[in-house]
């Protein structure tokens, strides 16, 4: 099997192209310089000359308080860029997987959201537009994943873990907020349960995040654990970083939807943490 992966150079891109190609199938990773997704004639080129047999979309615009000032750029990527790919994914009848976001949903409560909920209320202008990247593959491709994650970490990249263990080493303290909830997501977990899907034709939406939930506050703390740092973390409610994006209180997401369909869920968020810190330090 040949795949296209956009946004090879991020955190989950990377990962994505490593697992494919350890399994033995052709991965063509692709970034802004060789396949700017905006562009539609570059986008058509690219990909009828590779010829996949499926797409991984990974590529977004992620800068999630930059975009309340820039959702037009923000639309051009996430909306319109999807929109590129999946029009020429209808035209060579491949598989097309979306990686997306619990921020399509409104960030409130404490049930976990599940794949089939109805989205009414995106919680900010990156959720937005990544919901409109949903509604554009559902538009053009029957041979469809959509992917919702959150709190993503890899090796490839900038994420939690490395801010926290940077902040602690320079500080020796940090404060975490408290009040919001979720599911981390190890790239490389992550990567294998997508190229299980991918292999697949169990196609729809889905949830994936490593298993468990956690406070940002709670998971600095197992960081911290895990890397054997003596650092004082102090609990915060959001109001102490206030931020120009609204993020989540709620980022609870059902997986169930996986099992039932035959794919394995992931370790659980302690267990990727301790992993991806023995590897990183």
């Amino acid at each position: 099997m040949k795949v296209l992966v956009t946004g090879v150079k991020g955190q989950l891109g990377y990962d994505v192209v490593l697992e494919l190609s350890k399994r033995g199938y052709e991965a063509v990773g692709v970034d802004s310089l060789e396949m700017d997704i905006t562009d539609f004639e570059l986008v058509s080129k690219v990909i009828h000359d590779v010829k996949p047999e499926a797409v991984i979309h990974c590529a977004a615009y992620t800068a999630v308080d930059k975009a309340e000032d820039n959702i037009d750029i923000c639309r051009q990527v996430n909306a319109d860029g999807t929109e590129n790919i999946a029009k020429v994914c209808k035209e060579l009848d491949c598989k097309m997987m979306y990686i997306s976001t619990d921020y399509v949903f409104d960030g409130e409560g404490i049930r976990p959201w599940e794949p089939d909920d109805k989205v009414t209320d995106p919680l900010n202008s990156y959720g937005l537009t990544k919901y409109e990247g949903e509604q554009m593959l559902q538009k053009y491709v029957e041979k469809f994943f959509i992917v919702r994650i959150s709190w993503v970490f890899g090796m490839n990249g900038n994420n939690f873990i490395k801010t926290m263990l940077r902040l602690g080493k320079e500080h020796g303290k940090v404060s975490v907020v408290s009040d919001q909830i979720g599911s981390p997501t190890y790239t490389a977990d992550l990567a294998i349960l997508l190229c299980n899907m991918i292999e697949s034709d169990q196609y729809g939406i889905y949830h994936a995040t490593n298993e468990g939930l956690c406070s940002w506050y709670e998971f600095a703390c197992e960081v911290f654990k895990a890397a054997n740092m003596d650092v004082e973390v102090t609990p915060v409610d959001s109001n102490a970083f206030p931020a120009k994006a609204k993020r989540p209180k709620n980022s609870r997401m059902s997986k169930d939807k996986l099992t039932k369909n035959g794919f394995d869920k992931m370790p659980t968020w302690q267990d990727a943490t301790r992993r991806y810190i023995k590897e990183f330090l």
